[in-house]
């Protein structure tokens, strides 16, 4: 769910900075620039979706709203932990918006700051890592990687003659008299999505990317202003769009967008100019928008 995709100031039409991750029944907010809980009304996002919160880095349009949202995880008195994750060297700007202003604390929040690149979490269903960015400010970004699986094939399965609850037995122990799960399924990989806010081109980016089903990246200028872009710390359409391009991106999501520019057409002619044949989205606030299936 995208709740805002406005870069610096918002707009008539665009929010600072928010996006819900849906994964697997876990709710993962990225960067709650200003206004992010009322655009989660708006949205039909919950507090109680909300599971872990993902920071990139502490500009304003990325994190303002951090103090609202964990405000409204205590009124509404969220029946889980939450976790955060945001650079540690702005570990004194999310001390500041964490106790922006008096309120009772019901609801755990575990700070987890991050430091270097690596994994921040592990689970059944998932894998999150950081990689740093390069940007005025310390930046990561985020990747959310699925562990590899394996489908069933039904085909196999029959000529085996394995039916009904036997099916699920061979899933759970491996085999099935002399039958192994490897001869009546196939290989799946995991699902894989990133999340790239403001930087440079970096190699960063570039292992951030790498494989993704979707990839969320700022675009924050279009190519006539690359030089702007870079000196500030941003990428262009058609840079994020080359990113995604070599890295084999399956759906691309431009967002993060200049207040300069009033045709988000432009960056689509843009990105597609740049060589990318994959499933493309130019972000608008409020926009749903779905992983890929597996492929």
């Amino acid at each position: 769910m995208v709740l805002g995709t406005a870069s610096q100031v918002p707009t008539r039409h665009r929010n600072h900075n928010g996006y819900l991750l849906r994964w697997d029944g876990e709710g993962i907010l990225f960067d709650p620039g200003e206004g992010t809980q009322r655009q989660m009304l708006r949205a039909g996002v919950a507090a109680h979706d909300i599971n872990r919160i993902c920071i990139t880095h502490f500009h304003g349009d990325h994190s303002l709203g951090l103090a609202g949202v964990i405000q409204r995880i205590n009124l509404d008195q969220v029946p889980h932990p939450v976790t955060a994750h945001y650079p540690a060297s702005g570990q004194k700007f999310f001390d500041r918006l964490r106790y922006a202003t008096a309120y009772r604390e019901t609801v755990p929040l575990r700070e987890e700051p991050v430091a270097a690149d690596g994994v921040l979490a592990q689970g059944s269903s998932y894998v999150l890592e950081a990689r740093l960015l390069s940007h005025p400010v310390e930046s990561f970004g985020y990747r959310i990687t699925e562990p590899d699986g394996r489908r069933m094939v039904p085909e196999l399965l029959a000529r085996h003659g394995i039916k009904g609850p036997d099916v699920g037995r061979i899933q759970r122990e491996g085999r099935l008299g002399a039958v192994t799960l490897d001869e009546v399924s196939e290989p799946r990989p995991g699902q894989r999505f990133a999340f790239v806010m403001d930087t440079r081109l970096c190699p960063g980016v570039d292992a951030l990317a790498e494989g993704c089903d979707m990839l969320v990246i700022e675009s924050t200028f279009l190519d006539e202003d690359e030089r702007l872009a870079t000196d500030h710390g941003h990428m262009t359409a058609g840079q994020a769009a080359r990113v995604a391009r070599d890295a084999g991106v399956r759906h691309l999501v431009l967002t993060h967008f200049s207040q300069r520019y009033t045709d988000p057409a432009a960056f689509e002619r843009q990105a597609r100019a740049a060589g990318f044949e994959g499933e493309l989205t130019v972000a608008a606030d409020l926009l749903r928008v779905p992983l890929p299936k597996r492929g």
